[in-house]
């Protein structure tokens, strides 16, 4: 019989983690601040490496990413595919060194190598007083872009919690300095709270969440379980919805934050059009960069029929010790 694995409350006070338990998270927690504190240039190089060797070796990871890139982008040969399968690699590499900057530096150093496109987009849905949802998504500079973007508005964001709660203690710290609220993924009754203050929200929608509350709409052409919480959310507080993105330069340190127009219209009552708009303005970001978005998730994991073949298949079983 499987053990289940009781969860643990969050705790974000390091005084409840001195237990020897805790020293490998520690550890690693620690390597991450010493590369933080690197030059820019050296961590681009040093991320690219970890994430060779994460393409090399993490062989789950590497096979959904083939599978999820073989189903978006079928219009490019098998060589070009695996091309951006290893780029992606690379890119989420890099993102794992970028993060020990948005958790232990000071991100405002990088703004002199940011570039922010549209931001009177977003200062005009602002103005309404309805508050604002940033609608984002996971790109391999999640939190540095996230970071980066406080610099130059206010903003809460709602998170799932790291399966690790030292971790966890430690995204969250990191974010509280940055964000004026960290919110919960299920505390809805938070963010209609900072949405009725006026205030602005990150949120991201474009992970595959089970089939509760969600509709199927296309993603890169394949139909996607998609959340309609974002129309209710919408509806509800009568806040604008701005997407934005952020992509790190591909051949030199660099940033670039953009702010899209607030959706107009929206909702439209249908959850299936509200959703499939969502879903094409995520994949026309991707597709400025596609080496930098998270494809090691399953995306596609739920099949609008239950009984329709899975595009993964079983996990990979562990090799056999000899």
């Amino acid at each position: 019989m499987k053990k289940k694995h009781r969860k643990l409350p969050r705790n974000t006070d390091y005084a409840a983690y001195r237990h020897p338990r805790w020293w490998p998270t520690w550890a690693l927690i620690g390597l991450m601040w010493l590369g933080a504190q690197l030059p820019i240039r050296w961590q681009w190089p040093l991320g690219r490496a970890a994430g060779w060797l994460a393409w090399k070796f993490a062989h789950e990871r590497r096979r959904i990413t083939e599978i999820n890139i073989r189903l978006c982008f079928p219009e490019r040969s098998e060589r070009e595919q695996a091309a951006l399968v290893r780029r992606s690699f690379l890119a989420n590499g890099i993102g794992l060194m970028e993060l020990g900057i948005a958790w232990f530096r000071d991100p405002a150093k990088l703004t002199g190598i940011t570039r922010v496109h549209g931001i009177e987009h977003y200062r005009q849905a602002l103005a309404e007083g309805k508050g604002v949802l940033l609608l984002g998504a996971h790109y391999s500079t999640l939190d540095l872009g996230g970071s980066l973007v406080t610099e130059y508005i206010e903003a809460d964001v709602m998170q799932r919690d790291h399966n690790n709660p030292l971790m966890n203690a430690v995204m969250t710290r990191a974010r509280e300095r940055r964000y004026g609220t960290v919110l919960g993924a299920r505390d809805l009754r938070g963010l209609f709270r900072c949405l009725r203050q006026g205030r602005t929200v990150w949120y991201a929608t474009d992970q595959d969440y089970g089939r509760k509350d969600i509709v199927f709409a296309p993603f890169f052409g394949i139909p996607a379980g998609t959340i309609t919480a974002t129309s209710r959310i919408a509806e509800r507080s009568g806040c604008r919805v701005v997407p934005f993105s952020h992509f790190r330069h591909p051949d030199r340190p660099g940033y670039d934050i953009y702010f899209h127009p607030a959706l107009e219209n929206f909702p439209s009552g249908d959850d299936l059009a509200d959703a499939t708009r969502i879903n094409r303005i995520i994949e026309q970001e991707i597709r400025k960069a596609p080496d930098q978005y998270l494809w090691m998730h399953r995306r596609f994991k739920t099949r609008p029929n239950r009984n329709d073949p899975g595009f993964y298949g079983r996990k990979a079983k562990k090799r056999r010790r000899r």
